[in-house]
């Protein structure tokens, strides 16, 4: 991963039109990043359909299309996928014919550049599944042409990409803009978060939360397709977009969340759907510091590691840990430590235990909470608010924080050093 700044390729490469360069509180490093102003937009009536472009189509974004048509079908929010883009020929072709059949009277059109979607007047919204290293540019570019967003996790590969994305949204509070982590869509996290922020378990002291899980052979082996050729079925240089052109490589087109240019492996990828929903419960604000140390145990020809262990500390007085493997599936209990009580988030439900000292002042409470496929919900609360305005639940100011984490561990596992976040600067660096 490139520690420096994003080069200025990066933040030219936004279509943003009339963008102003800025910094805010929460600056990017020493880069002023085009700060977009979207157009208004105004609430949908119950039952107008909501048009929606889908940018990248493999895997996840197939998955996503696949789910939708689903979604639509059993009349669970009224909306049209009218617009598909990709740079691979092949999955663009598939996507539309997918599209197109399960839409009976729809046209959908298909891209391979994002701008080109972006420019079609009637598209609402769009879903980015793309590699992580275009998120931000195509979600600002999105935000510009006055497209609300549902941005794949993680939200950036970078700190000062999210950071742009955070000041694009403030300066823009009329859009939506949903991060995909679909955990946060839990019951048992909102029950968290209340209980916490009333006092009843005293003060937070320590969190922790993993994911953790196996593979005979190693992960992200996804198939390669040997019709995938650059300037026949594929836009290499496009592909490679914000984070540089690098000679083709189809190891790495087919399974980039292996190397380290182009993901954080198991941090980014994995890792987020856990600290997302737990950094919500305790709402202990910016990370300041985090510590963490990788290894390849197992998958010994993945440049990204396959067991990582991470620290971290939040402004507000509380440590979390974290724990992730791709060689080993037994994780740690889902669990907030207070003062007078913790927190259980290991099943389905909330469960408050008192500490043992505490047992005649906290009184023992379970939550059972519903049953709920979370990636479904997050993607129809995102279609709500695009219809009615307001406010989605997976917020760009949170995923921010997410990504400090993110960011601040690749680089402390790379490096051998912790690394501290500034939330009053936006800078980060080695302690």
């Amino acid at each position: 991963m490139n520690l420096k700044s994003p080069s200025r390729r990066l933040v030219l490469s936004s279509g943003a039109a009339g963008a102003l360069a800025i910094n805010s509180g929460l600056a990017s490093q020493d880069v002023k990043f085009p700060i977009p102003s979207a157009p208004e937009k105004s609430p949908k009536a119950e039952g107008e359909r909501i048009r929606v472009g889908l940018i990248g189509c493999g895997g996840m974004g197939s998955g996503h299309l696949g789910s939708m048509m689903g979604q639509r079908e059993a009349n669970k929010e009224a909306f049209d996928v009218v617009a598909v883009c990709d740079v691979n020929q092949i999955r663009l072709d598939q996507a539309q014919k997918t599209a197109t059949e399960r839409q009976e009277g729809v046209t959908v059109v298909a891209y391979e550049d994002h701008r080109d979607l972006l420019a079609q007047k009637d598209i609402d919204c769009v879903l980015i599944a793309s590699p992580e290293h275009w998120h931000a540019t195509m979600a600002v570019d999105a935000i510009a042409a006055g497209k609300d967003v549902y941005c794949e996790k993680p939200m950036t590969l970078s700190i000062e990409e999210a950071l742009w994305m955070r000041d694009t949204m403030d300066a823009n509070p009329h859009m939506r803009l949903q991060v995909g982590t679909q955990y946060m869509m839990y019951e048992k996290y909102q029950v968290a978060r209340k209980w916490v922020s009333e006092g009843r378990i005293g003060q937070p002291t320590l969190s922790q939360t993993s994911y953790c899980r196996n593979s005979k052979k190693g992960e992200w082996l996804y198939g390669i397709d040997p019709k995938v050729k650059p300037g026949e079925t594929l836009n290499w240089e496009r592909w490679c977009g914000p984070n540089g052109l690098a000679e083709f490589d189809t190891e790495v087109y087919h399974r980039w969340r292996r190397y380290r240019h182009w993901s954080t492996g198991i941090i980014g990828d994995l890792l987020v759907h856990m600290m997302t929903p737990l950094m919500y419960s305790l709402d202990r604000g910016w990370p300041v510091r985090v510590s963490a140390s990788g290894g390849h145990y197992s998958d010994k020809a993945m440049e990204n590691h396959d067991q990582v262990m991470l620290t971290v500390e939040f402004e507000k007085e509380h440590t979390m840990i974290v724990a992730g493997s791709t060689c080993n599936e037994q994780g740690l209990e889902v669990l907030i430590r207070g003062h007078e009580a913790n927190l259980y988030l290991g099943s389905n439900d909330c469960e408050l235990r008192p500490e043992r000292i505490f047992a005649d002042d906290v009184d023992p409470e379970r939550h059972e909470c519903a049953r709920i496929s979370p990636q479904e919900a997050l993607r129809l609360n995102w279609l709500k608010c695009v219809r009615t305005r307001e406010e989605n639940i997976s917020q760009v100011e949170l995923a921010a924080q997410v990504m400090i984490v993110v960011d601040l561990a690749t680089r402390s596992m790379w490096t051998g050093s912790a690394w501290g976040f500034d939330p009053a600067t936006g800078k980060a660096k080695a302690l």
